[in-house]
């Protein structure tokens, strides 16, 4: 059974070299985008350690599989003021090691922050991407919405969304060992 739990300063190791992987492993597939470089790998290992970033790792054992970081609140930019009247979380900073891609970890912690947040009564998740092929994996394949296509840093970001919704048979693939809001 995997977990999913809050990432500490011990995981940022672990958390580099899957980034690391996942780096190479895009590049490889004509995906470069986001880590360039060991400097951007570094800063996002080093957001396990940091109390300003709700990062979440999923395991197996002692192996860290997966980590997204869950903002209980969305970036203003990009979303209109009615939208942001209603809750959410926000995945950021997302990533799957892809030795593991046959287990998809990715789906496994979307559906975690879907169920998280049905439990906790947060109506919506969000995340947002910068790279089309990834925005219509999530669309297609995950079943995010496309919301918005603004522009960001000179670049189109992919804003999607899915209604949180309870899924009674997670608990069978995920242990959680702590909610986003402790």
């Amino acid at each position: 059974m995997y977990e999913m739990r809050p990432a500490t300063a011990d995981d940022q190791e672990a958390i580099a070299v899957m980034v690391r992987a996942r780096m190479a492993w895009m590049r490889n597939r004509g995906v470069p985008d986001w880590p360039r470089n060991d400097d951007d790998v570094n800063t996002v290992a080093a957001q396990a350690a940091d109390p300003n970033f709700p990062v979440r790792v999923l395991v197996d054992g002692r192996q860290v599989i997966g980590c997204t970081t869950v903002f209980t609140t969305t970036p203003e930019w990009g979303w209109t003021p009615e939208e942001l009247t209603h809750s959410a979380y926000f995945l950021a900073t997302s990533f799957t090691h892809p030795a593991r891609r046959q287990d998809r970890p990715g789906r496994l912690m979307a559906w975690w922050a879907l169920d998280r947040a049905a439990h906790e009564g947060v109506e919506w998740v969000r995340r947002g991407t910068f790279v089309e092929r990834l925005m219509t994996y999530y669309r297609d394949v995950q079943g995010w919405k496309l919301i918005h296509t603004p522009r960001r840093k000179s670049r189109t970001v992919y804003l999607m969304a899915r209604r949180a919704e309870a899924l009674p048979e997670l608990k069978t693939l995920i242990a959680d060992s702590v909610t986003p809001t402790e």
